[in-house]
């Protein structure tokens, strides 16, 4: 049987690369027996497509295959290890890749809700500053309304104290009109009352025949508010007995004095309770 060189077309004198052929991987050297078929045929174009430029070929380096017979099951177990190794990696990366996911989650939620934080804050104040702006214009203008209230309760208090004042002067000025007008009336009445009394006892004065000019003799007099008489006293006396008993008798024999209760009590009180009469006669003839 020919050898794999004699199949290839190699000498036995030339000087070729020595392969050393194991059974169970004839891939490997058919890989490398097209390699140099590959870069023999290169090298071959390069020279026929440049003429002016020699090219020297450089022989190749001996490329030595070594073909290991390698344990079936040896191998499953390191293809396995290298799978599960793999697995880990990958495993690894997506945990690595995950974790990354979760962080930048997490940043991302953090900043999500610090942004939402910022932007409640600033809503907060926002709401804090209108709030205290309303509160404060709603201020001003109760401390305007305020304010506007004392100007018009105090027009209001001056407008009435005018108009107290001028009642006032008003009721002084008719006071005063009706104190002239009542005294004016109650000296007429005191008057006339006065008169009559006067005139009554006068007419039932019997003067006695030692009467004489200049002879005087005062009585007084005390009444009840219907004109009766309670009594009569001498509080100055003539020096003549029967003068004195004729002006005494003259005021008994004119009283009552009914016409005395038409006076105001108060006018009574004042002038007529206790009045002094004057007897002095100024019309004898001696």
């Amino acid at each position: 049987m020919r050898s794999l060189r004699e199949q290839l077309g190699f000498g036995e004198g030339e000087l070729t690369p020595k392969l050393v052929i194991l059974n169970g991987y004839p891939i490997a050297v058919v890989t490398a027996v097209t390699l140099h078929i590959v870069l023999l045929a290169g090298l071959l174009y390069l020279q026929t497509s440049s003429q002016s430029q020699a090219l020297e070929l450089v022989q190749p380096t001996v490329i030595k295959a070594l073909l290991i017979d390698e344990n079936p099951q040896v191998t499953n177990q390191r293809n396995q290890e290298r799978r599960r190794v793999e697995d880990q990696r990958r495993k690894n990366e997506q945990a690595a890749a995950a974790q990354k996911r979760r962080e930048d989650a997490a940043a991302q939620k953090r900043r999500d809700e610090a942004a939402a934080q910022k932007k409640a804050t600033e809503e907060r104040q926002r709401v804090a500053d209108a709030k205290a702006r309303t509160e404060r214009e709603t201020r001003e203008r109760e401390d305007a309304a305020r304010a506007e209230a004392l100007r018009q309760d105090k027009l209001a208090e001056e407008a009435r104290e005018r108009r107290e004042e001028q009642a006032r002067r008003e009721r002084e000025a008719t006071a005063d009109a009706a104190a002239a007008e009542a005294a004016s009336s109650e000296f007429e009445l005191i008057q006339s009352a006065t008169g009559l009394i006067q005139q009554l006892v006068t007419e039932n004065w019997s003067r006695p025949p030692s009467a004489r000019n200049g002879m005087r003799a005062v009585i007084q007099i005390r009444m009840l508010p219907t004109g009766e008489l309670i009594d009569a006293t001498i509080t100055q006396s003539s020096g003549d007995p029967a003068f004195d008993r004729s002006a005494e008798n003259a005021v008994y024999r004119a009283a009552p004095f009914s016409e005395l209760t038409a006076l105001p009590i108060r006018v009574f009180n004042q002038n007529f309770r206790t009045l002094s009469l004057i007897f002095q006669p100024e019309d004898l003839l001696n």
